[in-house]
């Protein structure tokens, strides 16, 4: 099993997200509303150096949301896809992040892991 952990900065791409995902047979995932560190800084006048960095990013983007999800590993590589797919790719700036960790038990999943 594996934590999966979605940071997504295009939130505009999450109900296609999560569409995509029941289409898939890829449940349970919960979400938070969510904020990067230089989008708190940014009204700190001693931490101008952080807002500055804003101006390379996305100036609307005020939230992102986390996407968490405990999932079998075989099914990364569908979530990985599908949200690469939707938001046009992690890889370019200001897009999100993913990420897992391993998961060695778990409970209220149907199973036991």
């Amino acid at each position: 099993m594996k934590f999966l952990i979605i940071i997504l900065n295009k939130v505009e791409c999450l109900d296609k997200i999560l569409t995509q995902f029941g289409k898939h047979h890829i449940p349970g995932a919960t979400i938070l509303d969510s904020k990067g560190m230089a989008q708190s800084l940014e009204g700190h006048d001693e931490l101008r150096f952080m807002a500055s960095l804003r101006l390379l990013m996305n100036p609307a983007h005020k939230e992102n949301k986390t996407i968490l999800m405990v999932l079998p590993e075989e099914k990364v590589a569908t979530v990985s896809r599908i949200v690469n797919e939707v938001t046009g790719g992690l890889n370019k700036p200001d897009t999100g992040i993913l990420f897992t960790l391993p998961v060695d038990y778990a409970e209220g999943m149907g199973t036991n892991a």
